[in-house]
């Protein structure tokens, strides 16, 4: 097991989370990738996007069905948001885009979880590489990332990721 992976299962552990990393067949890079992969509802893999708001680093767990409205983020975190870029995402959680994980970060992150997440039994999400993934409940979801639940896709979509 690669070390990304490995820091991921003992977040995993350490959150006393009853759930195993998956190694998917393909390197799934994008949420419908890792939907397909797993067989799942693409609204049930968990992006978690970097941005930051006021310089200040923070991330949002967001539907693989959605896309976040920079707007309503900078509404609820209380500033100006921007997406971070590769270098800052690999600083602020301690790895590379397509495989950052919810927990296990390298820095303490303010999370906002998006509601839609709520809506399934099981979520999965990045397990250090684009090839890993972990499943997780919402509600541990939340618990693990002392995340906050929030309305934050883009208006117009529903949660299968079509118009509205």
């Amino acid at each position: 097991m690669k070390p990304a992976v490995q820091r991921v299962a003992a977040a995993i552990a350490e959150h006393g989370l009853p759930r195993e990393v998956i190694e998917l067949a393909v390197h799934a890079r994008t949420s419908q990738e890792a939907a397909d992969a797993l067989g799942v509802a693409v609204g049930q893999i968990v992006k978690s996007l970097v941005f930051t708001v006021n310089g200040q680093p923070l991330m949002v767990a967001a539907s693989g069905a959605n896309r976040v409205d920079e707007r309503r983020l900078a509404e609820v975190a209380g500033g100006r948001i921007r997406r971070a870029d590769p270098e800052l995402v690999k600083q602020a959680t301690g790895y590379t885009i397509g495989g950052v994980p919810p927990i296990g970060l390298q820095s303490e992150l303010t999370v906002y979880v998006d509601r839609d997440l709520l809506g399934y039994e099981l979520v999965y999400a990045a397990a250090g590489l684009p090839e890993c993934v972990f499943p997780i409940s919402p509600a541990e979801l939340v618990r693990a990332t002392r995340g906050q639940v929030v309305d934050i896709k883009e208006a117009g979509r529903d949660p299968k990721g079509g118009p509205a």
